[in-house]
Formats: structure tokens, C-alpha cells, sequence
């Protein structure tokens, strides 16, 4: 895959990251409105999760969006040093293929 290719892509995946991050704040900041003034004893309420709990799930899906976000800008890196699409282990090329479902692999599926 061309550096060009390549880094449209990476923007592209970027920009979906960061819409997720967004929506997964504005989420959050939902579920924290929703509780506040309200006298609910979430810890023992019957009808469903726990507000504890969805903050806890919410919390863990924006920890995962902010490593692919890192994973995505060290894979701008490497296209602006270039050295993306190659293994980190032996220096040979990733099979296009692979770059095109994971474009931030560091490995080949040999060392991955």
C-alpha cells in the first residue's frame, strides 16, 4: 500500500476515534446528569445496571479509544519516517492484505 494510501487512511481511522471519544464523553456525561438530583439507591436497584457500572463500561470503552488513538498516531509517525508497512522484528515488508484490515500493524503475521 502507498504512503498516500496509507495515510488517508490513518486520518480517516482517526477521525472516527475521535468521533468515538466524543460520543462516548457526551455519554458519560449523560449517564452523571441523568443520576444527579436523583435520590436512587443504584446499588440495589432491581430494574437494571447500576449507574455505577454503565460509568465503569463507559470509562473502559473510552481507554480502549485512546490506545487505538496512540496506535493510530504512531502509525502516522512511522508513515512520515518511512518506515510504515515494515515489520518491527526483520524489516520486511506486511503484506498489504494485512495493512489493509489493521492499518496500524507493526508486525507481519509471521511475528505478529
Amino acid at each position: 500500500m502507498e504512503a498516500d494510501r496509507a495515510r488517508a487512511l490513518l486520518h480517516a481511522l482517526r477521525a472516527e476515534v475521535l468521533d468515538r471519544l466524543d460520543g462516548l464523553g457526551a455519554a458519560r456525561t449523560d449517564v452523571v446528569e441523568a443520576a444527579r438530583g436523583a435520590n436512587v439507591d443504584d446499588e440495589h436497584d432491581p430494574e437494571g445496571t447500576t449507574i455505577a457500572f454503565e460509568r465503569a463500561q463507559l470509562e473502559a470503552l473510552a481507554a480502549d479509544a485512546r490506545r487505538r488513538l496512540v496506535e493510530v498516531d504512531a502509525a502516522l509517525d512511522r508513515v512520515a519516517a518511512g518506515t510504515w508497512g515494515r515489520c518491527e522484528v526483520d524489516g520486511a515488508p506486511i503484506d498489504d492484505a494485512r495493512l489493509a484490515a489493521r492499518p496500524t500493524a507493526t508486525r507481519c503475521v509471521r511475528h505478529a
